[in-house]
């Protein structure tokens, strides 16, 4: 709006004149305006004084920059819905909402917006060497074990590059996109569950089941998974396309060679399980059989946790050919599982060397076992 030469008080002057009797055209003509001009005067300032005046132009200035304020208001608010969602982020986060943000405002204003310094949003800070080296190392553990989390990449991680913090590990896996997808299991309905009594020593407690699959042609295959309960190591698996009560019995021979017989062997109700060959076996040596109510798998946890790892790290991620190439497989994976493989029962180092780490504290007559302090 073009602003008029004659303040409030000539104004109102020349109405007043007007209204002692002079005319109109004369006055406009002496003052140097038009007649629209002074018909707008009037019919704005008719009637108020000098001092109403004032306070009338003082309002008109107050509401006109209160609704200039509301409306950069507004603008802050849809810039900061469109860069930051409602969320408190972090710096890298900060700099993507900005860029966002440049649509509707300018770099310095959503810079203020955002809570960041223009200069940390023009340079973004760079990885240093061993940060890239750490981050090369992550990817290429990921794609070798595509089933592990980060938490477990982490301890593989941690001779290499001692002293590094879990949070960067997290941090560094979720730059990369490397999540695991979890894989949907089928819902039961929930059930009570019973405790599971844990064992207190190695071969104790060893628990049994049976995990299926199939070759490339079809034909299926049936593996017989055996675990220790207190040590957590996969004593051993039996991979063959039919596996009897007997064929057990001879496989629970060769693993007592290495390990001795146990006192308690964990199944569930299977027939491989209640037949006379596995009863007298057990009978001959005095084991305990305990065997699971049917339908509670989770009264045997110990080997279904540990079926459920062998299923989704193994056997999902390969495509079996034949018997043998399914046995070579499956055996170097026993061998990772228990040498390498972190497992968080065992203070997260693997099986193996948890069970050793318990013989050397027994063999020298130790305080009492604390699985947490054995790394």
């Amino acid at each position: 709006m073009k602003k008029s030469r004659f303040t409030t008080e000539q104004i109102i002057g020349f109405i007043k004149q007007a209204e002692a009797g002079m005319a109109v055209a004369e006055l406009c003509r002496h003052h140097g305006f038009s007649p629209a001009s002074f018909y707008q005067w009037r019919a704005k300032y008719a009637g108020l004084e000098v001092e109403d005046a004032r306070r009338l132009k003082a309002l008109e200035q107050e509401n006109s920059r209160l609704k200039r304020l509301l409306a950069e208001a507004h603008l802050d608010i849809e810039a900061l819905k469109v860069g930051f969602g409602g969320k408190t982020l972090a710096p890298q986060r900060k700099r993507e909402a900005i860029r966002r943000m440049l649509e509707l405002i300018s770099e310095r204003r959503a810079c203020r917006l955002a809570g960041l310094s223009r200069d940390a949003f023009r340079h973004e800070p760079a990885p240093t060497p061993a940060t890239q080296a750490l981050s090369a190392k992550l990817v290429e553990l990921a794609q070798a074990r595509r089933r592990f989390g980060y938490r477990r990449l982490h301890d593989l991680l941690d001779p290499q590059f001692p002293g590094v913090n879990h949070k960067k590990i997290y941090r560094l896996y979720r730059e990369a996109k490397l999540a695991v997808r979890r894989r949907k299991k089928v819902k039961f309905p929930a059930a009570l569950r019973q405790k599971l009594a844990p064992a207190t020593a190695p071969n104790e407690v060893l628990s049994m089941d049976f995990v299926f699959d199939q070759l490339a042609n079809g034909r299926r295959i049936k593996c017989l998974t055996i675990a220790d309960d207190f040590t957590h190591e996969c004593a051993d698996i039996v991979v063959d396309h039919g596996i009897s009560g007997a064929y057990v019995v001879r496989v629970l021979d060769q693993v007592a060679c290495f390990r001795g017989y146990p006192r308690t062997v964990r199944t569930d109700n299977g027939p491989e399980f209640t037949s006379r060959a596995f009863i007298a076996w057990a009978q001959q040596h005095g084991i305990e059989h305990l065997l699971i109510e049917p339908g509670k798998p989770m009264q045997n946890g110990y080997i279904e946790s540990f079926n459920g790892k062998f299923r989704d790290e193994c056997l999902n991620e390969q495509w079996f050919t034949s018997l043998t190439q399914a046995r070579d497989v499956i055996a170097d994976w026993r061998r990772d599982y228990n040498e390498v493989r972190p497992h968080s029962s065992c203070g997260r180092i693997p099986p193996s060397k948890f069970a050793a780490y318990y013989r050397a504290q027994q063999g020298n007559n130790a305080v009492p076992f604390n699985p947490g302090l054995c790394q």
